[in-house]
């Protein structure tokens, strides 16, 4: 069942190379009907979940390479669960959303996006090291193409500073997982778990460190997290639409789980260690990444340094190391994700509109355009925060989990919240 989720999207890609470049409709309703089925599939993995059960669930395991030894290896938990089902959501709406704006080469983007999201999937549900670096660095390729070819003006820029930004990371986390192959003779995630709680393979201090900071590194960039995030609001202006709803929606999290999935199990005194750090940039983050989005008159950017803050958020639940601050962050990334994307819905169209993503251009949208407009306010509260909506659930899990473990960074973390009040505030405007 997991393989054929995973692996949906990308056959649906290929069946797109059967059909003739110049059958636009033909090709759009394929890709719409692949990821809608998809998504249909992902809901019978909820189905069949138990939540009473601990350890992964529907495990498919095959031997692939024998030297080294590497297996086809994947399961899922509830975190990969649920971000499965968030990337599968999101993948329909960005199909929908690209089905008049994309003109040129509309069957390599339907292509490229339906590849993307099974390199998205399979990195959620790979327990093989070397298979989930396999999906990780498949993601660049699509990601690549859609930003450098259906971007804006820019697009080249941002799509080189996007993959040297990721690459740099992947190859640190690279050497990382050959090193713990070297120690334990294997690339399966829970057999290196064992391991090391059985104390079969120690690690000294300063190589926990190393392979700690490694690992960190590649998913800090992907958050992301304060000062590795200027790629991010390059990315996102110059992506088209569909980009920016998957880039904000799915891509930015898959570092936070690779922080929950890696970095927490696999070296669990160097994350201690290092956590009053990690949560000392993740309030930087939030803080800053708020002031900037106060400021910026480009609403696309606005929402991109928006999501730098929210991801400090994430990055603060996750080491604050207690069960309120974790529950938070999974639950802000789910958030997170359906707000952002629903943001960078609402720029898409009014691009298509009125080519611009200057917010000067758009004053007195609520007469025009009176829908969008009362459909754009509850994604910009949901984003700020309000009560009743589901952005206050994770930011408040967060900040009560920061409370429990050191008052001031709770205080200073809120002050993120009031600041994208005015941003927010901004924008509704």
């Amino acid at each position: 069942m997991l393989t054929l989720v995973t692996f949906l999207p990308l056959a649906g890609g290929l069946l797109l190379l059967l059909l003739g470049r110049e059958s636009h409709a033909a090709i759009r309703r394929v890709a719409l009907l692949t990821s809608t089925v998809t998504f249909l599939l992902s809901l019978l993995l909820l189905r069949g979940f138990d939540a009473t059960a601990s350890g992964y669930q529907l495990v498919e395991r095959r031997p692939w390479m024998s030297n080294p030894q590497i297996q086809y290896h994947m399961g899922m938990d509830g975190i990969s669960l649920f971000l499965v089902l968030l990337t599968t959501f999101l993948m329909p709406l960005a199909v929908l959303c690209s089905w008049e704006s994309i003109h040129t080469r509309v069957k390599e983007f339907f292509l490229m996006l339906l590849a993307l999201e099974t390199a998205m999937i399979g990195v959620f549900f790979a327990l093989d090291l070397f298979l989930f670096f396999l999906f990780w660095e498949a993601m660049l390729i699509p990601m690549y193409f859609l930003i450098g070819i259906w971007g804006h003006e820019r697009r080249i820029y941002a799509a080189i500073k996007f993959v040297l930004y990721t690459m740099a990371g992947s190859i640190l986390m690279l050497v990382a997982i050959i090193w713990l192959y070297s120690l334990s003779g294997t690339f399966d995630l829970p057999r290196i778990q064992s391991l090391l709680q059985e104390g079969v393979i120690r690690l000294p201090v300063r190589q926990e460190m190393l392979l700690f900071g490694a690992f960190f590194l590649a998913f800090a960039v992907k958050v992301p997290l304060f000062p590795l995030h200027t790629w991010l609001p390059d990315a996102h202006v110059e992506a088209p639409t569909a980009g920016s709803v998957i880039l904000a929606g799915v891509l930015l999290k898959m570092g936070a789980y690779g922080l929950v999935r890696f970095c927490l199990p696999l070296f669990p005194d160097a994350s201690h260690k290092f956590a009053p750090w990690i949560v000392g940039l993740a309030i930087v983050g939030i803080i800053y990444g708020a002031l900037v989005a106060m400021v910026q008159p480009d609403y696309k950017k606005l929402v991109a340094y928006s999501s730098v803050s929210h991801m400090g958020f994430v990055v603060l639940g996750i080491f604050v190391f207690n069960q309120v601050g974790m529950q938070g962050a999974v639950y802000q990334m789910l958030n997170h994700g359906v707000s952002s994307g629903g943001l960078f819905l609402v720029a898409g169209m009014l691009y298509d509109r009125r080519h611009t993503h200057m917010i000067k251009e758009f004053g007195g949208l609520a007469t025009p355009m009176p829908v969008l407009s009362s459909f754009f306010i509850l994604i910009t509260l949901s984003s700020l925060g309000l009560p009743l909506l589901n952005g206050f659930v994770g930011e408040f899990l967060i900040l009560t989990g920061a409370f429990e473990r050191r008052p001031a960074w709770a205080a200073y973390a809120a002050t993120g919240v009031i600041l994208s009040a005015v941003y927010c505030g901004v924008t509704s405007v």
